[in-house]
């Protein structure tokens, strides 16, 4: 579900698209026609980690996904924290992991979702517990690993190409059938 930004924040005025000359030339954007209010929708940044425990990737599986979708841990960024205090932060309230060393990965475009995605390769220990948000995790060697046609999964065979592994992605059919059962955009 995509929800859509349709009243000014300020003085609660409709929006409406509206042409105004800027820095790069003249853009439509939703505005404020009564206090000029501009909505940006820049994208969101969110995090994402490649989790190492004892030399095994850990893939989660969200309460909303179907069984067989397992993906990298992700949160989005707090006000005032930095994205490595973030996505330790995320680690810790999803599986109870402590980051031990986080290291950039890459940032990665998720246009479908107005998102960019800042990964990093975050070494962790612990005992996982989940967050009620998450219903499965797995540890994968790296060979066992197959990366998805997305943000983070891009991310995750960047990352396998530093550690000497040439990633292997799902088919177009494998894909799907990880995917069904999830919302149509």
């Amino acid at each position: 579900m995509h929800y859509q930004t349709r009243f000014c924040p300020h003085c609660a005025t409709a929006l409406a698209p509206i042409v105004q000359l800027e820095d790069g030339g003249e853009k439509e954007r939703l505005r404020c026609p009564s206090c000029g209010w501009t909505h940006w929708n820049n994208p969101t940044p969110v995090l994402a980690a490649i989790v190492e425990v004892d030399g095994k990737v850990l893939l989660a599986r969200n309460a909303l996904w179907p069984q067989k979708m397992f993906a990298l841990i992700t949160g989005f960024m707090e006000a005032g924290e930095s994205p490595q205090e973030g996505i330790a932060r995320e680690l810790k309230e999803e599986t109870n992991l402590d980051a031990q060393s986080v290291a950039l990965v890459g940032a990665y475009e998720f246009l479908r979702m107005n998102q960019v995605i800042i990964a990093y390769h975050v070494v962790a220990t612990g005992e996982v517990r989940l967050s009620p948000e998450l219903v499965d995790w797995r540890l994968y060697d790296l060979h066992e690993l197959k990366c998805w046609p997305a943000g983070t999964g891009y991310a995750l065979a960047d990352w396998l190409r530093t550690r000497g592994h040439e990633p292997v992605f799902f088919t177009a059919e494998e894909n799907e059938e990880r995917r069904r059962g999830l919302p149509k955009d």
